[in-house]
Protein backbone atom coordinates (compact mmCIF):
# COMPACT_ATOMS: atom_id res chain seq x y z
CA UNK A 1 0.00 0.00 0.00
CA UNK A 2 1.65 2.89 -1.32
CA UNK A 3 0.32 5.66 1.23
CA UNK A 4 2.22 8.15 3.82
CA UNK A 5 5.99 8.33 4.44
CA UNK A 6 6.88 4.60 5.49
CA UNK A 7 9.42 2.32 4.62
CA UNK A 8 6.79 0.77 1.84
CA UNK A 9 6.66 4.84 0.35
CA UNK A 10 10.93 5.19 0.68
CA UNK A 11 11.23 2.08 -0.95
CA UNK A 12 8.70 2.79 -3.75
CA UNK A 13 10.42 6.17 -4.46
CA UNK A 14 13.78 4.91 -4.38
CA UNK A 15 12.89 2.01 -7.39
CA UNK A 16 11.07 4.41 -9.03
CA UNK A 17 14.18 6.70 -9.60
CA UNK A 18 16.52 4.07 -11.12
CA UNK A 19 13.10 2.29 -13.52
CA UNK A 20 11.47 4.40 -16.24
CA UNK A 21 8.21 2.45 -16.16
CA UNK A 22 6.58 0.74 -12.66
CA UNK A 23 3.35 -0.18 -12.15
CA UNK A 24 1.34 -0.06 -9.13
CA UNK A 25 -1.64 -2.73 -8.50
CA UNK A 26 -4.83 -1.89 -6.24
CA UNK A 27 -3.47 1.30 -4.80
CA UNK A 28 -6.44 3.16 -3.37
CA UNK A 29 -6.77 6.63 -3.39
CA UNK A 30 -9.75 7.79 -0.91
CA UNK A 31 -8.26 11.42 -0.46
CA UNK A 32 -5.17 13.18 -2.17
CA UNK A 33 -2.53 12.88 0.10
CA UNK A 34 -3.09 9.46 -0.77
CA UNK A 35 -1.51 9.97 -4.03
CA UNK A 36 1.35 12.28 -3.05
CA UNK A 37 4.02 9.19 -3.05
CA UNK A 38 2.94 8.60 -6.94
CA UNK A 39 2.92 12.18 -7.94
CA UNK A 40 6.46 12.78 -6.36
CA UNK A 41 7.53 9.78 -8.36
CA UNK A 42 5.96 10.56 -11.37
CA UNK A 43 8.06 14.14 -11.06
CA UNK A 44 4.93 16.41 -10.48
CA UNK A 45 6.41 17.41 -6.66
CA UNK A 46 9.98 16.97 -5.41
CA UNK A 47 8.51 15.69 -2.07
CA UNK A 48 5.88 15.72 0.32
CA UNK A 49 6.38 19.14 2.07
CA UNK A 50 6.02 20.91 -1.68
CA UNK A 51 2.69 18.66 -1.99
CA UNK A 52 1.29 20.07 1.53
CA UNK A 53 2.76 23.22 0.72
CA UNK A 54 0.34 23.78 -2.56
CA UNK A 55 -2.61 21.47 -1.66
CA UNK A 56 -3.27 21.22 1.95
CA UNK A 57 -4.75 23.36 4.00
CA UNK A 58 -4.60 22.26 8.05
CA UNK A 59 -7.16 22.92 10.94
CA UNK A 60 -5.88 25.35 13.51
CA UNK A 61 -8.37 23.72 16.54
CA UNK A 62 -7.27 19.76 16.31
CA UNK A 63 -3.56 18.85 18.40
CA UNK A 64 -2.57 16.62 15.76
CA UNK A 65 -2.30 17.82 11.84
CA UNK A 66 -5.22 17.32 10.05
CA UNK A 67 -5.58 18.32 6.52
CA UNK A 68 -8.86 20.25 6.68
CA UNK A 69 -9.44 20.70 2.53
CA UNK A 70 -7.60 20.97 -0.32
CA UNK A 71 -6.72 23.72 -2.90
CA UNK A 72 -5.46 23.97 -6.03
CA UNK A 73 -7.62 20.76 -6.97
CA UNK A 74 -7.75 21.14 -10.45
CA UNK A 75 -4.10 20.37 -10.80
CA UNK A 76 -4.39 17.05 -9.19
CA UNK A 77 -7.32 15.87 -10.97
CA UNK A 78 -4.48 16.80 -14.19
CA UNK A 79 -2.36 14.60 -12.65
CA UNK A 80 -4.66 11.59 -11.44
CA UNK A 81 -5.68 11.39 -15.13
CA UNK A 82 -2.30 11.14 -16.08
CA UNK A 83 -1.27 8.65 -13.98
CA UNK A 84 -4.43 6.13 -13.68
CA UNK A 85 -5.42 3.29 -16.41
CA UNK A 86 -8.96 2.88 -16.55
CA UNK A 87 -9.85 -0.63 -16.03
CA UNK A 88 -13.65 -0.77 -16.89
CA UNK A 89 -15.96 -4.19 -15.99
CA UNK A 90 -19.26 -5.11 -14.74
CA UNK A 91 -19.47 -6.21 -11.30
CA UNK A 92 -21.83 -9.21 -11.35
CA UNK A 93 -22.17 -10.15 -7.81
CA UNK A 94 -24.68 -9.15 -5.31
CA UNK A 95 -23.85 -8.05 -1.61
CA UNK A 96 -26.22 -8.77 1.17
CA UNK A 97 -25.53 -6.69 4.53
CA UNK A 98 -27.53 -7.37 7.27
CA UNK A 99 -27.01 -6.25 10.87
CA UNK A 100 -27.53 -8.35 13.77
CA UNK A 101 -28.46 -6.85 17.06
CA UNK A 102 -26.92 -8.57 20.02
CA UNK A 103 -27.12 -8.17 23.92
CA UNK A 104 -24.60 -6.55 26.26
CA UNK A 105 -24.16 -6.46 30.15
CA UNK A 106 -25.68 -3.04 30.71
CA UNK A 107 -25.10 -2.72 34.15
CA UNK A 108 -21.15 -3.73 33.51
CA UNK A 109 -21.40 -1.13 30.97
CA UNK A 110 -23.27 1.99 33.11
CA UNK A 111 -20.72 1.07 36.17
CA UNK A 112 -17.58 1.82 34.03
CA UNK A 113 -18.89 4.89 32.22
CA UNK A 114 -20.09 6.00 36.25
CA UNK A 115 -16.58 4.77 37.40
CA UNK A 116 -14.32 5.32 34.51
CA UNK A 117 -12.81 1.77 36.38
CA UNK A 118 -11.27 -0.84 34.60
CA UNK A 119 -12.68 -3.84 35.85
CA UNK A 120 -10.73 -5.77 33.95
CA UNK A 121 -7.33 -4.36 34.79
CA UNK A 122 -8.46 -3.11 38.20
CA UNK A 123 -7.53 0.30 37.85
CA UNK A 124 -8.53 3.76 37.02
CA UNK A 125 -8.89 4.38 32.91
CA UNK A 126 -6.85 7.21 32.43
CA UNK A 127 -7.83 8.10 28.69
CA UNK A 128 -9.92 8.34 25.93
CA UNK A 129 -8.48 4.55 24.31
CA UNK A 130 -8.55 2.80 27.69
CA UNK A 131 -12.68 3.70 27.92
CA UNK A 132 -13.10 3.10 24.50
CA UNK A 133 -11.21 -0.49 24.89
CA UNK A 134 -12.90 -1.32 27.88
CA UNK A 135 -16.45 -0.55 26.48
CA UNK A 136 -15.66 -2.55 23.28
CA UNK A 137 -14.47 -5.66 25.64
CA UNK A 138 -17.90 -5.18 27.34
CA UNK A 139 -19.74 -5.39 24.59
CA UNK A 140 -17.70 -7.66 22.33
CA UNK A 141 -17.23 -10.82 25.02
CA UNK A 142 -20.92 -10.83 25.22
CA UNK A 143 -21.89 -14.65 25.05
CA UNK A 144 -24.78 -13.64 23.13
CA UNK A 145 -22.47 -12.40 20.45
CA UNK A 146 -20.92 -16.11 19.33
CA UNK A 147 -24.07 -17.28 19.69
CA UNK A 148 -25.17 -15.30 16.89
CA UNK A 149 -22.02 -16.28 15.01
CA UNK A 150 -22.51 -19.72 15.55
CA UNK A 151 -26.22 -19.44 14.44
CA UNK A 152 -24.39 -17.95 11.02
CA UNK A 153 -22.49 -20.99 10.78
CA UNK A 154 -25.42 -22.90 11.04
CA UNK A 155 -26.74 -21.77 7.52
CA UNK A 156 -23.12 -20.93 5.81
CA UNK A 157 -20.60 -23.95 6.77
CA UNK A 158 -17.84 -22.04 5.14
CA UNK A 159 -16.76 -18.56 6.93
CA UNK A 160 -14.71 -15.62 6.58
CA UNK A 161 -14.60 -13.97 10.56
CA UNK A 162 -13.27 -10.32 11.67
CA UNK A 163 -12.26 -9.11 14.42
CA UNK A 164 -10.12 -6.77 16.62
CA UNK A 165 -8.48 -7.47 19.53
CA UNK A 166 -6.77 -10.54 20.65
CA UNK A 167 -9.36 -11.66 23.33
CA UNK A 168 -11.33 -12.01 20.51
CA UNK A 169 -9.33 -14.41 18.55
CA UNK A 170 -9.45 -16.59 21.97
CA UNK A 171 -13.04 -16.70 22.43
CA UNK A 172 -13.80 -17.52 18.25
CA UNK A 173 -10.97 -19.95 18.85
CA UNK A 174 -12.75 -21.81 21.43
CA UNK A 175 -16.17 -21.82 20.34
CA UNK A 176 -17.38 -25.28 19.37
CA UNK A 177 -18.39 -25.42 15.74
CA UNK A 178 -18.83 -28.78 15.59
CA UNK A 179 -16.89 -31.60 13.92
CA UNK A 180 -14.46 -31.82 11.24
CA UNK A 181 -14.74 -28.38 11.22
CA UNK A 182 -11.47 -26.74 10.32
CA UNK A 183 -10.42 -23.33 11.84
CA UNK A 184 -7.53 -21.11 10.56
CA UNK A 185 -6.19 -17.99 11.09
CA UNK A 186 -4.68 -14.74 9.28
CA UNK A 187 -3.03 -12.16 11.62
CA UNK A 188 0.04 -10.43 12.53
CA UNK A 189 1.23 -13.98 14.30
CA UNK A 190 0.32 -16.06 12.53
CA UNK A 191 -0.17 -16.30 8.21
CA UNK A 192 -2.28 -20.14 7.48
CA UNK A 193 -3.59 -20.87 4.27
CA UNK A 194 -7.38 -20.64 3.70
CA UNK A 195 -8.68 -23.93 4.61
CA UNK A 196 -10.12 -26.00 1.53
CA UNK A 197 -12.30 -28.15 3.60
CA UNK A 198 -15.76 -28.67 3.29
CA UNK A 199 -16.83 -26.66 6.52
CA UNK A 200 -14.18 -23.98 7.89
CA UNK A 201 -13.68 -20.76 9.78
CA UNK A 202 -11.32 -18.28 8.87
CA UNK A 203 -10.67 -16.09 11.22
CA UNK A 204 -8.64 -12.71 10.08
CA UNK A 205 -7.71 -9.52 11.98
CA UNK A 206 -8.71 -6.76 10.37
CA UNK A 207 -5.45 -4.97 10.21
CA UNK A 208 -4.18 -8.11 8.11
CA UNK A 209 -7.37 -7.60 5.68
CA UNK A 210 -5.19 -6.81 2.59
CA UNK A 211 -3.28 -8.79 0.25
CA UNK A 212 -5.00 -11.64 0.00
CA UNK A 213 -8.80 -12.64 -1.09
CA UNK A 214 -11.07 -15.76 -1.04
CA UNK A 215 -13.40 -17.23 -4.15
CA UNK A 216 -14.17 -20.36 -2.23
CA UNK A 217 -16.64 -18.91 0.23
CA UNK A 218 -19.71 -16.29 -0.13
CA UNK A 219 -19.98 -15.21 3.62
CA UNK A 220 -18.13 -12.89 6.15
CA UNK A 221 -19.20 -11.97 9.55
CA UNK A 222 -17.69 -8.98 11.23
CA UNK A 223 -17.73 -10.18 14.79
CA UNK A 224 -16.82 -6.76 15.87
CA UNK A 225 -16.66 -3.46 14.15
CA UNK A 226 -13.42 -1.60 12.71
CA UNK A 227 -13.29 2.30 12.94
CA UNK A 228 -11.87 2.32 9.81
CA UNK A 229 -14.35 2.43 6.75
CA UNK A 230 -11.11 2.08 4.13
CA UNK A 231 -10.71 -0.80 6.50
CA UNK A 232 -14.12 -2.34 6.64
CA UNK A 233 -13.93 -1.96 2.16
CA UNK A 234 -11.18 -3.85 1.79
CA UNK A 235 -12.13 -6.28 4.45
CA UNK A 236 -15.73 -6.46 2.19
CA UNK A 237 -13.55 -6.89 -1.01
CA UNK A 238 -11.99 -9.97 0.33
CA UNK A 239 -14.73 -12.28 -1.44
CA UNK A 240 -16.01 -9.99 -3.98
CA UNK A 241 -13.44 -10.72 -6.78
CA UNK A 242 -13.97 -11.04 -10.63
CA UNK A 243 -13.31 -14.44 -10.60
CA UNK A 244 -15.41 -15.34 -7.60
CA UNK A 245 -18.02 -18.45 -8.69
CA UNK A 246 -20.57 -17.10 -6.44
CA UNK A 247 -23.56 -14.65 -7.46
CA UNK A 248 -24.65 -13.88 -3.98
CA UNK A 249 -22.28 -12.57 -1.12
CA UNK A 250 -23.51 -12.50 2.34
CA UNK A 251 -22.03 -10.16 5.08
CA UNK A 252 -23.12 -10.19 8.27
CA UNK A 253 -22.24 -7.32 10.85
CA UNK A 254 -23.06 -8.09 14.74
CA UNK A 255 -23.14 -5.09 16.87
CA UNK A 256 -25.05 -4.15 20.05
CA UNK A 257 -26.87 -1.06 20.88
CA UNK A 258 -24.94 0.40 23.36
CA UNK A 259 -23.27 3.64 22.70
CA UNK A 260 -19.98 2.62 21.52
CA UNK A 261 -21.14 0.55 18.90
CA UNK A 262 -23.80 2.72 17.94
CA UNK A 263 -21.51 5.39 17.56
CA UNK A 264 -18.88 3.48 15.39
CA UNK A 265 -21.37 2.49 12.91
CA UNK A 266 -22.85 6.35 12.86
CA UNK A 267 -18.87 6.92 11.63
CA UNK A 268 -18.51 4.30 8.93
CA UNK A 269 -22.34 5.12 7.56
CA UNK A 270 -20.73 8.62 6.89
CA UNK A 271 -17.72 7.46 5.31
CA UNK A 272 -15.30 8.05 8.19
CA UNK A 273 -13.01 7.25 10.42
CA UNK A 274 -14.33 7.04 14.51
CA UNK A 275 -12.41 9.33 16.67
CA UNK A 276 -12.60 7.86 20.03
CA UNK A 277 -11.30 11.11 21.72
CA UNK A 278 -13.77 13.15 20.15
CA UNK A 279 -16.66 10.93 21.48
CA UNK A 280 -15.77 10.67 24.85
CA UNK A 281 -14.96 14.07 24.87
CA UNK A 282 -18.67 15.02 23.34
CA UNK A 283 -19.94 12.12 25.85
Amino acid sequence: KIQGSGAWVKTFLNIARKNRWIVLSATPGDCWLDYCPVFVANGFYKNKTEFTREHCIYSRFTKYPKIERYVNTGRLVKYRKDILVSMDFERTTIPHHEDIFVDYDIPMYKEVVRTRWDPYKDQPIENAAALCYVWRKIVNSDISRQVALLEIFEKHPRIIVFYNFNYELDILKNLYYGEKVEIAEWNSHSHQPIPTSKSWVYLVQYNACEAWNCILTDTIVFYSQTYSYKTLEQARGRIDRMNTPYRDLYYYHLKSRSGIDLAISKALSQKKRFNEAKYVGEW
